[in-house]
């Protein structure tokens, strides 16, 4: 069984709009488990335009299925994991003024300090797991960095699914899994999944343990709300 993650940036956008409290994420979040998903993440930015640090400590109290936090690992970045301690932590090469994460790592450049920080959360007790793209030199650079798991960047396979190249577009997901798996990791992905697209993402990656979903999801609620929303995801990835 695939986890499903969902990703409430989003909810913290909305809220942060209105500098007041609606929605509350604390209770969102105690909601988005309540109707199914099994994980909450968070991907606080140096900004804190969306997820603030505050929300990841209080969060914690909370959260009650599997607790992940994103984010690029600055020393501030950093000291929050440690603080807070989530299930598990992503690694993602995000620019201080990106929109959105738009690339994978480079885990041969960046090889000593993905070792030396993933080393630092394994010692905390963290999974640990790391954004990169589906090229199967890069996986076998993660793997050597002792992380946990690979979260797939998926941002690719959703453009040709949409374009109508889907057996193309999934076909190096498929090889990179399988590498992934053959050398001891776990396989996350996310970026730009969907309904329309996560069921044949899931049907061909066997391997897959976990989605983070955030953007997409909530759109979709904005028509047919969470509660209706999670229910499908879960269905598809089952």
């Amino acid at each position: 069984m695939t986890k499903l993650s969902v990703n409430i940036n989003k909810l913290a956008t909305l809220r942060n709009a209105r500098g007041g409290n609606v929605p509350d994420l604390l209770v969102s979040a105690s909601d988005i488990e309540r109707f199914g998903a099994e994980g909450i993440t968070i991907h606080p930015r140096p900004d804190e335009r969306h997820i603030r640090y505050k929300d990841a400590r209080e969060l914690k109290n909370v959260v009650t299925t599997e607790y992940n936090i994103e984010g690029n690992p600055n020393e501030k970045f950093i000291a929050l994991v440690l603080d807070v301690k989530p299930t598990q932590v992503t690694l993602v090469p995000d620019a201080v003024d990106a929109i959105t994460s738009n690339a994978g790592w480079d885990a041969i450049t960046h090889a000593d300090f993905l070792k030396n920080t993933i080393a630092r959360f394994k010692a905390a007790g963290i999974r640990t797991s790391i954004f990169i793209d589906p090229v199967i030199t890069q996986i076998e650079a993660a793997a050597a960095t002792g992380t946990d798991r690979v979260e797939l960047y998926t941002e690719a396979y959703a453009k040709g699914f949409d374009q109508g190249n889907k057996e193309a577009a999934i076909a190096p997901y498929k090889a990179a899994a399988t590498k992934a798996r053959s050398l001891g990791l776990g396989v996350n992905a996310g970026h730009d999944l969907s309904l329309d697209n996560i069921g044949f993402f899931k049907a061909e990656i066997k391997e897959l343990d976990e989605v983070s979903i955030g953007h997409a999801l909530i759109c979709e609620s904005l028509y047919l709300g969470l509660e209706n929303v999670i229910p499908m995801y879960l269905k598809a990835l089952s």
